[in-house]
């Protein structure tokens, strides 16, 4: 007959082999998905009588080959880390933000109006224009958390429709009161002195790159070591449970679509302010959305957002690499950040079925 304490010996092995597992599957399982979509993608490349060898080696040659591309890889990350901070952070509270793309747009916008209708000196100018940006796309990041915690309203369909929102905005503002005198369709320059200044003599790397950094060490520390951290998480596991024990849920939640919202104004800010100085229409390629497939590699995980970030940003520099050495379609690319994706999110299923089978195995 097996005792009570061995019982809840058996129950804490058994809850602690589950844990291990997790912990190492959080590791492995992105490297894994990574490496099945590469594997993938070289049959893919195969039925196009294209060597994957010589593709993948143009790929990496594209990101890492030089110090220019180095620092263009490093360049096109800086977003993709700001705005996959967003969505972990958000997702980690229980908000699903599809909004980061429009909060990056507002972020740019309020930031660029600081950086060109403002005259302060250097520092002071550049240190408001990046708290205007954060500000606008706090704005913008609460009102959907708002409108989730008070009315229960799904998050999803009202970040899409704010995306465009923000989209038509920002148009409107470069077409008409910010647009500088001329034909063109754009604002002024931002002054010099709200510019982020250069790192890496020689090269375009701005200040946005450390500024990266500290929003990811900010975020963790966020998360896993502050009382409000631990009430971000309790409401993303179960917000009944939250609002049972007295966490006042919607503030929560409001709170966490709004700091969301200002990592995510801080991808369009750094961008304007590092590298392209003015505002212009469909500035964005896409790093809100990009940055829901940051989160999902990064398994939402500040540190996993930064490596996908690099990863993503890699891939996309190195593309024009790959398609003039073995004349293939940039496309493939985001083939195999899909392909990356599908397989993460059936590992993350089989997880969760071999998890649960840890938990109620007996030794």
């Amino acid at each position: 007959m097996i005792t009570s304490s061995a019982a809840a010996k058996t129950k804490e092995e058994a809850v602690q082999r589950a844990a291990n597992y997790e912990r190492a599957l959080n590791f492995l399982l992105p490297i894994l998905a990574v490496l099945g979509s590469f594997l993938v993608g070289s049959i893919l490349l195969w039925l196009l009588n294209v060597n994957p060898i010589e593709a993948y080696t143009a790929l990496v040659k594209g990101a890492f080959g030089t110090q220019r591309l180095v620092v263009t890889t490093l360049l096109k990350s800086i977003p993709l880390i700001f705005a996959g901070l967003a969505v972990t952070l958000a997702y980690r509270g229980g908000v699903f933000n599809i909004g980061a793309e429009g909060q990056l747009y507002m972020g740019a916008l309020f930031a660029v109006w600081a950086g060109t209708v403002l005259i302060l000196p250097y520092p002071w100018h550049l240190l408001l224009a990046l708290l205007l940006g954060i500000l606008g796309g706090m704005l913008w990041g609460a009102i959907p958390g708002y409108l989730k915690a008070s009315r229960d309203m799904n998050e999803i369909i009202v970040t899409i429709l704010m995306n465009y929102i923000a989209i038509f905005t920002v148009s409107f503002f470069v077409h008409g009161p910010l647009k500088e005198e001329g034909w063109n369709t754009q604002t002024p320059a931002v002054a010099e002195t709200a510019q982020l200044p250069i790192i890496w003599a020689g090269t375009r790397l701005h200040a946005g790159f450390y500024l990266a950094l500290l929003a990811v060490a900010a975020v963790y520390l966020l998360l896993f070591h502050t009382t409000l951290g631990y009430r971000i998480r309790m409401v993303g596991t179960n917000k009944d449970a939250a609002r049972y024990v007295g966490v006042k849920t919607t503030t929560v939640m409001a709170l966490t679509m709004a700091l969301s919202g200002g990592l995510a104004g801080l991808a369009g800010t750094t961008e304007l302010l590092g590298v392209q100085y003015r505002l212009i229409d469909n500035f964005s390629p896409g790093w809100g959305f990009d940055a829901i497939a940051v989160a999902l590699v990064g398994r939402l995980h500040p540190l996993g957002a930064l490596l996908a970030a690099l990863f993503f940003g890699a891939m996309r520099n190195g593309a024009n690499s790959m398609q003039t050495a073995v004349k293939i379609d940039v496309v493939v690319v985001y083939i195999l950040q899909g392909l990356a994706i599908i397989f993460l999110i059936g590992g993350a299923t089989a997880n969760n079925r071999i998890r649960r089978w840890l938990e109620t195995w007996r030794v």
